[in-house]
């Protein structure tokens, strides 16, 4: 990975809260990731240093596909609203991602969406070549794991040479735990993000999370890959990676905070003009 991805990735973090000042006329990227959990927006300067970040739980897109047409741009401008006054300055252009193998009807759902919004989509690529504008891997595999889906992109020499994406995601760990705890999705959800609970929570979804590295391991079958690298908001689960590397038989690496690695590369490949 980027000696910086981690330093970068931390900045992001920071602007979740805090916002770093812009001139009036600075030229701001944008990125949006419209994802099966959250919505986040992403802002960067014309350093590509991150200046305003926000986000919003939302369930208006289902294993990579619009859902909920309106709800999906209520949330969007609603985001872009609140960045644009924190940051007093209007949001143009924005780039946009999609799941591995996407349709292209589904991507034009996607544009749409972020267009009705009212940002001007200037490009649109899929998720784990996004991340990898932050992560900057030659060799190896990228897997997106999300809410809904498991994505992946092979890379060989910097160039994306496969990509691959299966619906299974965070949402099914949901699943499993309400079942397994006869509590409601949201408990669930809130029970899978506590930190206090990693250990229990990665002994019951394991069967879950082992099906994940069976996904990795059928589509990288075959080729000389040296490394698997996990981002999305679902490897934030504590552990999760040493069962995908015993899955793979392949060494698994991740960021320090592997939600914010996608949205951070979709705004990195957003043009300024």
């Amino acid at each position: 990975m980027k000696a910086d991805a981690d330093r970068q990735i931390h900045a992001l973090e920071q602007c979740l809260e805090n916002t770093v000042p812009v001139g009036p006329a600075d030229p701001l990227l944008v990125g949006v990731d419209l994802g099966t959990a959250y919505i986040v927006l992403v802002v960067l300067n014309a350093a590509k240093e991150p200046v305003a970040c926000a986000m919003e739980f939302a369930r208006v897109v289902r294993d990579g596909l619009v859902v909920d047409y309106i709800g999906a741009t209520r949330i969007v401008r609603k985001l872009k609203d609140e960045l644009e006054q924190r940051l007093g300055c209007p949001l143009q252009r924005a780039a946009i991602a999609v799941p591995p193998g996407t349709a292209v009807k589904d991507c034009a759902t996607h544009r749409h969406v972020v267009e009705g919004a009212g940002l001007e989509v200037v490009a649109v690529l899929d998720e784990p070549t996004a991340a990898n504008a932050v992560l900057g891997v030659e060799n190896g595999v990228i897997v997106d794991i999300g809410g809904g889906t498991t994505g992946l992109s092979v890379l060989e020499n910097g160039q994306v040479v496969y990509v691959a994406d299966e619906a299974t995601g965070g949402t099914h760990l949901t699943l499993v735990l309400a079942g397994h705890h006869n509590i409601s999705l949201e408990e669930a959800e809130t029970l899978k993000k506590d930190p206090a609970h990693q250990k229990e929570v990665l002994a019951v979804v394991r069967p879950v999370v082992q099906k994940m590295g069976t996904i990795v391991k059928k589509h990288i079958q075959g080729r000389d890959v040296s490394a698997i690298y996990l981002v999305g908001g679902t490897c934030c689960l504590v552990g999760m990676e040493a069962i995908i590397e015993d899955e793979t038989g392949v060494p698994v690496f991740k960021p320090a905070n592997p939600f914010l690695v996608t949205p951070l590369g979709i705004a990195l490949n957003c043009t300024a003009e």
